[in-house]
């Protein structure tokens, strides 16, 4: 089933805010929130992290319906990207080195932030080139 492609940019501009406080604030409990919002969105979808719920209740009722839909498969495998990014940030800022986390949060960062800003979604693209490798390879 398709999903609306509001969900996931709202999802993308709230963590572009978190994952920037993070920079800012050098705070390994709130990428440790970020990183468990990636896990549930990889594991579960897009709409089982917690954006997609805020999105779906809070969000969207005020928004009217979805009028563009896309797959639900890219939106979360960049979820699970998100999630590798997030997790080698949290070791980098919780055990070191530093600039690890640092680096790490910042490429999640921009991904984000491409995806909130532009509707680029890195993730997804990167899940477009893979399935095209893996389709050709058979």
């Amino acid at each position: 089933m398709d999903i609306d492609v509001r969900g996931p940019r709202f999802g993308a501009a709230v963590t572009t805010v978190v994952l920037a406080v993070v920079l800012v604030t050098g705070s390994v409990w709130l990428l440790a929130w970020q990183t468990l919002a990636f896990a549930l969105g990889a594991a579960g979808g897009v709409g089982r992290s917690p954006y997609g719920w805020a999105f779906r209740r809070i969000v969207r009722p005020r928004i009217g319906p979805p009028t563009e839909f896309e797959p639900p498969e890219p939106p979360r495998f960049a979820q699970a990207v998100g999630l590798v990014f997030a997790a080698v940030g949290l070791v980098g800022l919780a055990l070191g080195p530093g600039w690890l986390g640092l680096a790490a949060t910042g490429a999640a960062l921009a991904a984000a932030f491409l995806n909130a800003a532009f509707g680029y979604c890195l993730g997804c693209e990167a899940y477009l080139l893979v399935r095209r490798v893996t389709v050709r390879a058979q």
